[in-house]
């Protein structure tokens, strides 16, 4: 069921161009790189992928494929104390699930650690690197600030022969962590505090998920990041705009060590959202304090967290593309996301019935015993989606919400005295209210007519409320989950409140009584649907099975976000 929504293929369009592009076809009319486009996404693994880095991977892969080029996936795994081949595996699901393909160009920043310490050995006997004895805190003491100049190390003008000879004591792991570091001899005066004798190796004593205990000194990520692309034969290093200042410095080292190649650094904005976190820190730390229930909680942003809540890779793919490529920092509405799935699931999604919140409704006229099946349209977006059958009986569930024993003319649900039309079925008219010994509604008793068979009548009246329903006999018992905005604060990383504090109480409803109608016992995880009048949702990928129906809500059936608001920049 609903096995085109789970396609892997990117489609084919004409996108927007965008100020990278217009970098790209200059490159290419001027024969740079022998009009070759090479990019790379260099993910660390130190967590999952966020929507952040959705943007970036479609940015990185899209403009390889816009050009007839190519795209790398090459793992920046420099820092071993916080990385997992849980996160590199993840990260490879993700990319794959989002529709890209790094074919055979699968690489890790330590595959060239013998390269990189070649480098610096290199940068030591050029008399552009030192080894340093000062501590990680006298080094921030010693960069000075953006409104005062930093001051040399006592340690900058060892000579070449010391220098090499520290540096390969380190790597032999004759001193303690942090006791020493070899740094880049640049200008401690830089406006550019990037530029202040930044660090290119550290000790640091931690086994390697590929390297195992290989290495002691792990080298710095400015340093490994350039001439990895380097390596690699990158053309376009297309980064977030927090790597700007990072620029300079990646030029450096290219340039001092005079690779045969030297890739262009292009920034763009990251991609920021309201009620949202991008930051894998404090991912991390939600994880950690049990605030939510994995990475993959379908309240959190990352990539297999929006899948496991139902977000498609076409719909996150859209939402990137539309909100396009800028060099300015802006924050983009959620709904807008929202709006992208929408328009997909529209289109595609089968409508079913499903109770969330049952109240038992009795059709007094209506044959005890009796069944019969309703042809009901699965999508009226799509004629060739076909009809299904659902059963109608005696009993029935409605939805608690839709009903009230005394209500306004405004109301159009139901209400004693009044009609409503059920979906696909009949008009039923209520007429008594069935309560416990504590004044609680517990069932409804109704009338129907025979001869609006099919949801119409033959007489002309109008009946303004249609609900949906179940029989109760085939009801599939069924848990649904609704989700919301994790955070209650519009931009949660600008808040001076614990993040504990500002947790959303409703981010989760669970409603663990629902019932379905009988056709969803055919359902698989991952299958997505519209459930009408209630929203969008998609069958659990790991905890939906046929003995019991888990469904997540993805979106509901509209929210605040303007119409006019489809395409923002």
């Amino acid at each position: 069921m609903n096995e085109e929504l789970k396609t892997t293929e990117v489609e084919e369009k004409e996108k927007p161009s965008n100020f990278i592009k217009d970098i790209v076809e200059a490159d290419i009319a001027k024969g740079k790189n022998n009009g070759s486009v090479h990019t790379r996404f260099p993910p660390e693994p130190n967590g999952y992928l966020h929507i952040g880095h959705a943007k970036a991977i479609c940015i990185d892969f899209g403009i390889a494929k816009d050009y007839n080029g190519q795209c790398n996936l090459r793992f920046d795994d420099t820092n071993p104390i916080q990385e997992d081949i849980e996160y590199v595996d993840s990260i490879q699901e993700d990319i794959k699930w989002l529709g890209f393909d790094w074919e055979d160009r699968l690489f890790y920043a330590s595959n060239y650690f013998d390269n990189l310490y070649a480098f610096a050995e290199e940068l030591i006997k050029m008399g552009k690197a030192f080894v340093d004895d000062l501590t990680g805190e006298e080094i921030r003491e010693y960069r000075g600030t953006v409104k005062s100049a930093g001051k040399n190390s006592p340690y900058r003008d060892r000579s070449v022969e010391e220098n090499l000879d520290l540096f390969h004591r380190m790597k032999a792991g004759e001193f303690e962590d942090g006791a020493k570091t070899l740094r880049s001899k640049i200008d401690m005066s830089s406006p550019n505090m990037n530029m202040r004798d930044p660090i290119i190796y550290r000790i640091k004593r931690a086994h390697h998920h590929r390297t195992g205990d290989k290495w002691c000194i792990y080298p710095m990520y400015d340093f490994t990041h350039c001439l990895s692309d380097m390596l690699e034969g990158i053309t376009h290093s297309l980064c977030s705009l927090e790597f700007e200042d990072h620029r300079p410095l990646y030029d450096w080292y290219l340039d001092s060590l005079k690779t045969p190649c030297h890739p262009q650094q292009i920034e763009f904005a990251r991609l920021n959202v309201n009620y949202t976190l991008t930051s894998k820190r404090k991912l991390q730390k939600l994880v950690n304090e049990d605030v939510v229930d994995g990475w993959d909680d379908p309240r959190m942003p990352t990539i297999s967290g929006l899948r496991r809540r139902g977000f498609t890779p076409h719909s996150i793919r859209e939402f990137c593309d539309r909100v396009g490529v800028a060099k300015a920092a802006s924050i983009v509405d959620v709904a807008f996301l929202n709006f992208c799935l929408r328009e997909e699931m529209n289109h595609k999604a089968p409508r079913v019935m499903v109770v969330q919140d049952p109240l038992k409704v009795v059709i007094t006229n209506y044959p005890e015993g009796d069944v019969e099946w309703f042809d009901a349209e699965n999508n009226p977006e799509d004629e060739s989606a076909g009809t299904r059958k659902v059963p109608f009986s005696r009993e029935i569930y409605i939805e608690r919400e839709d009903f009230r024993e005394e209500a306004n003319r405004k109301y159009f649900r139901l209400k004693l005295g009044h009609e409503v039309r059920l979906k696909h079925a009949y008009y039923i008219l209520a007429n008594e209210a069935i309560k416990d010994a504590d004044g609680n509604i517990t069932e409804v008793h109704c009338t129907y007519d025979p001869k609006s068979r099919g949801g119409w009548s033959d007489d002309g009246r109008k009946v303004k409320g249609t609900l949906h329903w179940v029989s109760i006999e085939q009801a599939i018992p069924t848990k649904v989950r609704l989700y919301d905005h994790l955070f209650t604060v519009e931009n949660p990383s600008k808040s001076e409140s614990e993040i504990k504090d500002i947790i959303n109480p409703e981010s989760i409803v669970v409603m663990e009584n629902a019932f379905a109608e009988p056709s969803l016992k055919e359902a698989k995880p991952e299958d997505h649907f519209q459930f009408l009048r209630k929203g969008y949702f998609v069958a659990d990928r790991y905890d939906f099975s046929t003995e019991k129906l888990v469904f997540n809500r993805t979106v509901g059936l509209r929210d605040s976000f303007a119409k006019k608001d489809k395409n923002p920049k």
